[in-house]
């Protein structure tokens, strides 16, 4: 497949979770009118971003996969004909949950999942409370419009991830995402964390001679503690093999955009830029150290 054809939904949420599970289909839906062959969902796309604070009642949020909503992405998918990268906070067992994304195929099967591994715990996003870190490792997902290495949010910040996801094969890097600004800063500060946000990101697509695509919520989303909450700063982008942007989303608008994604352009710019062959792994096994002391 050399064109590929790749949907972004970034909507706002509520805490009605049947709405939020409709505006995430119903972006599907116009995706897929558009020609899009893969759509991508921001972040638990079902719900309030709900780790602002630690409360034991969130965990009935939760739902096991396959569920109730991968039934009905499933269903969606193959009515499409199109692949869904979901992302949904996932009941493994009594006690112990996961933030998780699902790829499900265009037969309305899933194709796999992958858990969060990098998960944070800062103020307003308190996610350790809430989430045990990924086991799956970093493999990319067999489907029929390639093989995707999908990662979520936090592991956005860490090369690592991308690069082992790039060296399993992965043709496409993807980030389902919930960041946004807090009230208390500055709109200098909220500029500088916005770049630095797509930088990184723009910055995987570069060392790994992959397109990124990442997809984040919007709206403001009050702190249930009292706090100023969260403003999502939305930015949806897709970059490609080189960094350079293809499509950014606006700040505050749902959209349901497409965008068409030249999957050869991997194989030329890693001909030109061959980052793979001039590794040193002989030299790198301090990395697998938390630091050099």
């Amino acid at each position: 497949m050399t064109q590929l054809n790749v949907g972004l939904v970034q909507h706002a949420c509520s805490d009605d979770l049947e709405a939020n599970l409709e505006a995430s289909m119903n972006g599907i839906r116009a995706a897929a009118e558009q020609g899009a062959q893969l759509v991508v969902l921001q972040e638990l796309h079902r719900g309030l971003y709900f780790c602002q604070q630690e409360d034991v009642e969130q965990f009935d949020l939760a739902e096991p996969i396959p569920g109730p909503s991968t039934e009905r992405l499933g269903a969606l998918a193959k009515s499409l004909g199109v692949v869904i990268v979901s992302s949904l906070f996932e009941r493994r067992a009594p006690g112990l949950y996961h933030n998780t994304a699902v790829v499900i195929e265009r037969d309305g099967t899933i194709a796999g999942q992958y858990r969060k591994m990098h998960i944070p715990d800062d103020p307003g996003f308190y996610e350790k409370f809430y989430f045990t870190p990924g086991d799956m490792g970093f493999n990319p997902i067999e489907t029929s419009v390639g093989k995707l290495g999908v990662l979520v949010c936090w592991d956005q910040w860490f090369p690592e991830a991308a690069r082992l996801m790039a060296m399993a094969g992965a043709q496409l890097l993807i980030y389902p995402t919930a960041i946004g600004w807090s009230r208390e800063d500055d709109p200098q500060e909220q500029g500088r964390q916005r770049e630095a946000w797509m930088t990184v990101q723009r910055a995987h697509a570069v060392a790994n001679g992959l397109p990124v695509i990442s997809v984040n919520r919007i709206g403001h989303e009050p702190d249930p503690g009292g706090g100023s909450g969260i403003d999502f700063w939305g930015t949806s982008f897709a970059a490609g093999p080189q960094g350079e942007l293809l499509y950014t989303a606006t700040i505050d608008q749902p959209e349901s955009t497409v965008v068409s994604l030249d999957m050869a352009r991997s194989e030329e710019v890693r001909r030109i830029w061959p980052y793979l062959r001039d590794r040193r792994v002989d030299h790198y096994g301090d990395l697998t150290k938390l630091y050099r002391d």
